[in-house]
């Protein structure tokens, strides 16, 4: 856990760059809990939470959910100047996204794995019994 006074010093694209990892390994935990075994299939299945534009449809679920504090993270983080975007998204779904992975890398650094948790179930309609994905695996 990071102090108060330093964790209000870094910036919105640090936030968002280690956002990005908490995230893919939020992902990767879900995935790898499912029974998936497969790298070729993990990696597949991956690409359905991690991309811009998934990140920014999940970002719709969370947002009724948050608090101010997080609301203003995820503000900071979507306000980031761009110069340039994935083929894969549109820039106001890439903003959204870099929004999403700064407000996980917020919350690591405050120490919120619980928030993370309930956060990111809330993003991807995983309910507590990890019901989401209904395929063979």
């Amino acid at each position: 856990m990071m102090d108060e006074n330093k964790l209000k010093t870094v910036s919105s694209a640090a936030l968002a760059y280690l956002g990005d990892s908490v995230i893919e390994v939020c992902v990767r935990e879900y995935l790898v809990g499912e029974g998936y075994s497969s790298s070729s299939r993990l990696n597949a299945l991956a690409l359905d939470f991690v991309r811009a534009s998934k990140q920014a449809e999940a970002m719709k679920n969370i947002t009724p959910h948050l608090t101010e504090e997080e609301e203003a993270v995820f503000r900071r983080g979507r306000n980031i100047g761009h110069s340039s975007t994935p083929r894969s998204a549109t820039v106001a779904q890439y903003r959204i996204a870099t929004g999403m992975e700064a407000l996980f890398g917020y919350l690591k650094l405050c120490g919120k794995e619980e928030r993370i948790s309930e956060l990111f179930r809330i993003a991807y309609n995983i309910d507590k019994n990890n019901e989401n994905i209904k395929e063979e695996k």
